[in-house]
């Protein structure tokens, strides 16, 4: 699962670069201003937010295609970017249902349900706490005394 989601981030972060860079070649190629902003510096700040956006979504497919290798929980750094990656979908699904369609807002749903589903799966306890017994472990292990003692019932005469 962790790899289909590696993957799915993979392919956004080159959508989301090329379409951003297409988006600064129009302006460029258009030579117009927009509320008198400088057509240069609009399409350059598209390239390049293109492609600052294009490497978050790479890094966290990094991460989460070490979680799919090590098979271990996202921890620190890596889980905070599989979070805030959960939190962009889900404002980017906002936003494409207004602006671009049903089909759209279903596609950033279920990159924001893969980010979850991974962040769920892999969210349990890698060993037991210190004291506690381990899965398995029966009564006799744990040094515990004998269980506490039931008063008796009262004498009905």
């Amino acid at each position: 699962m962790a790899w289909i989601l590696a993957l799915v981030l993979f392919v956004e972060a080159l959508g989301v670069a090329a379409l951003n860079w297409f988006l600064g070649i129009v302006v460029d190629r258009q030579d117009m201003s927009l509320a008198g902003l400088d057509p240069d510096a609009m399409s350059v700040s598209s390239k390049v937010g293109g492609i600052v956006f294009g490497l978050y979504f790479v890094l966290c497919g990094v991460v989460a295609l070490l979680v799919a290798l090590r098979d271990r929980a996202p921890a620190g750094f890596g889980r905070v970017l599989l979070i805030s990656v959960a939190v962009v979908h889900g404002l980017l699904a906002a936003f494409a249902w207004g602006l671009v369609g049903p089909g759209a807002f279903a596609a950033m749903v279920v990159v924001l349900g893969l980010v979850v589903l991974l962040l769920m799966t892999y969210d349990r306890l890698e060993t037991p706490p210190e004291g506690t017994p381990g899965p398995g472990a029966d009564t006799a292990d744990r040094n515990e005394g004998p269980g506490p003692i039931a008063p008796a019932a009262p004498n009905p005469s």
